[in-house]
């Protein structure tokens, strides 16, 4: 959302067209309603590290600590400034110059997630470290490799395309809601609003597709487990290897039923050709015993999850898609020569409703990240059965996740409502306070 206020902004300085100063002001509150949230969800997270997950700090503490420590020294620290300074002086500089804050701020906000992600691209693809074989702990031993690691410019353009669409996802929901109460005042607003979001949404829901084409290619290399479960594919597949649509999979007896498969699809998606088999989880799980049975024994399980990474897979890539359909209707139903969209109130339903999916389209693609990396913490390094706290019990771990998912809905809540309530009054809503622009220390305030 911080990068759409700034091209918001950025048009006002450039246009001067007052609507996208109000759209800047307006969709930066939403904006900083997400920050706040995020910054609660990201401390109470901390906790967990030393309450449940206290042999992985250990084992990981040394290389998870510096970039962690970097994110919040360099990129937060530029977030805060400079979200602080745009926040309070949108009458003491000039557009060009007060648009270069929330520039500053949003190029903060994408500094954060490179760090947290080099984090999580460790755990996913190891590089730059040793094992310290008198601790046991993993010692960080080449930063840069990683920072350059691979599986970090794979899955970063994917998290923030997929950040900005669901930010125009919000923005178009939102105007649809907006345009629907009919306020003649608002219209312009909510129209102009709607078309930003309708097109950002376009753009990057076809930009998000590309990324995750990108990132796959990563995973093939790094847990081709990940991908032959995301596909539900046991056996060896056929050259060339057909695409499963849907299927029903027996993960006891590691077999599938009743498939819906299009020939070719699968090769043209793994390897963008119109040949080549795809190796089964059977496979897979082979080659991976006799790579780590010296160090893990015989009795580990490599199978990650298949039911949870199939269906996870076609819930992001299909929310993908739908988004990327109503926009380019609502973009076509939108345009100055024929703007029709209004007078289809069904359709204006169906975007506000939007606004909803992408978050669930995240959470599938988050799903297909860290379950895909079963059983490994640290890929290929240490199990999530050895990370976990020894003072931890069944009921303990029960009990604070209910705890952290209680708050985290208690936030999500308070998001909603606040962003209802911003929705309601509208752009152009001024508080009391506001419109009467009384000093509370000028002589007129205490005269009765």
């Amino acid at each position: 959302m911080g990068v759409l206020v700034a091209v918001m902004e950025t048009i006002y300085a450039v246009k001067k067209d007052k609507v996208y100063l109000d759209m800047a002001k307006f969709w930066g509150k939403i904006f900083l309603l997400s920050f706040a949230v995020g910054i609660v969800t990201g401390i109470i997270q901390e906790f967990q590290f030393g309450m449940n997950w206290s042999e992985y700090s250990r084992f990981m503490g040394d290389v998870f600590g510096a970039p962690l420590a970097i994110e919040a020294l360099l990129a937060f620290f530029i977030e805060s400034v400079f979200i602080g300074i745009w926040m309070f002086t949108w009458d003491r500089f000039k557009p060009g110059v007060h648009a270069f804050m929330i520039w500053m701020t949003a190029i903060g906000t994408m500094l954060s997630a490179i760090w947290i992600l080099a984090a999580n691209s460790f755990m996913q693809h190891p590089t730059g470290f040793k094992i310290n074989n008198t601790t046991g702990r993993i010692q960080l031993t080449d930063f840069g490799a990683v920072i350059s690691n691979p599986q970090l410019w794979r899955v970063f353009p994917h998290v923030i395309l997929a950040a900005i669409l669901t930010a125009g996802t919000v923005i178009a929901g939102m105007s649809a809601w907006g345009l629907m109460r009919k306020k003649k005042d608002e219209n312009h607003f909510f129209k102009t609003s709607l078309r930003f979001g309708l097109w950002t949404s376009l753009i990057f829901a076809i930009l998000s597709a590309g990324a995750g084409d990108f990132q796959t290619q990563q995973m093939l290399k790094d847990q081709p487990m990940k991908f032959a479960a995301t596909e539900g594919i046991y056996k060896d597949t056929k050259d060339p290897a057909p695409w499963t649509v849907v299927e029903l999979i027996n993960a006891k007896d590691k077999t599938t039923s009743h498939e819906v498969e299009i020939p070719t699809v699968l090769s043209i998606l793994t390897y963008h050709k119109t040949s080549g088999a795809v190796k089964g989880m059977d496979t897979i799980n082979k080659e991976l015993h006799a790579k780590y049975d010296k160090q893990f024994g015989k009795d580990m399980n490599y199978y990650v999850p298949p039911k949870t990474l199939f269906w996870s897979f076609r819930v992001m890539t299909g929310i993908d898609l739908l988004i990327m359909l109503v926009a380019f209707f609502g973009v076509i139903w939108s345009r100055k020569k024929k703007d029709t969209i209004e007078n289809k109130k069904w359709f204006m339903v169906i975007v506000g409703l939007t606004l909803w999916v992408p978050f669930i389209g995240n959470s599938a693609g988050w799903f297909i990240t860290e379950f895909g990396r079963f059983p490994w913490i640290v890929y290929g390094l240490f199990t999530i059965a050895d990370a976990v706290s020894p003072t931890s019990t069944v009921g303990t771990l029960l009990f604070s996740n209910i705890v952290y998912f209680l708050l985290f809905t208690l936030l999500g809540g308070v998001m909603i409502w606040y962003s209802r309530q911003t929705l309601h009054h509208g752009p152009y809503y001024e508080m009391e306070d506001s419109k009467q622009n009384v000093d509370p220390f000028a002589k007129e305030a205490f005269v009765k």
